[in-house]
């Protein structure tokens, strides 16, 4: 839908404005955020407003119940609390991922809207992880990696609401485990696309073009500028199941393309980055 693309980047922007604002985390950045997340989708009244309804939420492939939020007279109360202990010493020493983690949680609990609860929860975790320090959004996107397997996100978030309806006596740790995976999951991609780039660009450098390499001959080219050279057998070592051969393969490869040399002619000879 382009509303929808349209209000995610109005978000994305409001997000890194909430960011530098001075002072804690507060409810009406929460509503500013469903305000610009819903707008020209919902009716008008309910566009930043608090629920006064009863909501329950079931999973579209099977209709069956996954959440039954508290009572709407509750909301305003949860949230106040929530944003308490979100401002307090105490949330302050736990590290950001968690926090954020946690956030999403209780939020996703509360469910403080009768429409676009979701999109507007991951901003605001977004928020959290962004003033804590984690300018993730600029790289990947939580919302993305919870729709590609929307079942193990509810799974996680249902197993600890079974736990019991007071939601100050649940174990977040199921829910914590799961997000924290997804965030160290997306930073790993990032970190795997910052080696290769940072490979392709060194050897652009060298030799003057791009230069296509598999991913075996990346790690070896990695390994090689990492310990200065190598012999066949530390090369062995990092790839315990594949054949002398198949690394000899690899080594001639870089070799007749001028990213590394052979010093020696012996089993004891050493491969060594071109300068």
């Amino acid at each position: 839908d382009v509303q929808e693309v349209i209000n995610y980047r109005d978000v994305m922007k409001l997000v890194d404005e909430l960011a530098v604002k001075r002072g804690g985390y507060d409810i009406q950045s929460l509503l500013d955020i469903h305000r610009e997340t819903v707008k020209k989708i919902v009716p008008e009244e309910k566009i930043g407003i608090l629920r006064k309804s009863q909501v329950v939420i079931k999973e579209e492939s099977t209709g069956n119940i996954v959440l039954e939020p508290p009572p709407s007279i509750e909301v305003p109360y949860l949230l106040e609390d929530f944003f308490e202990w979100l401002n307090s010493g105490e949330a302050s020493e736990v590290h950001p991922v968690m926090k954020a983690g946690i956030a999403h949680y209780i939020l996703v609990t509360i469910h403080p809207f009768v429409e676009g609860n979701g999109r507007t929860i991951r901003a605001f975790a977004n928020l959290v992880l962004l003033r804590e320090g984690y300018d993730i959004k600029r790289y990947f996107s939580l919302e993305e990696h919870f729709d590609s397997d929307l079942a193990a996100h509810y799974e996680s978030l249902a197993s600890v609401d079974r736990q019991s309806r007071n939601i100050a006596a649940r174990d977040l740790t199921p829910w914590l485990e799961y997000f924290c995976e997804v965030v160290a999951v997306e930073l790993a991609k990032i970190k795997e696309k910052v080696r290769k780039l940072s490979i392709d660009i060194k050897l652009k450098g060298k030799i003057g073009e791009q230069v296509a390499l598999t991913e075996r001959q990346m790690r070896l080219v990695e390994y090689l500028s990492e310990n200065g050279s190598a012999v066949m057998q530390d090369l062995k070592g990092l790839y315990k199941m594949i054949s002398e051969d198949t690394i000899l393969r690899d080594i001639t490869g870089l070799i007749d393309k001028g990213i590394i040399k052979k010093e020696g002619k012996t089993k004891a000879a050493r491969y060594i980055v071109n300068k």
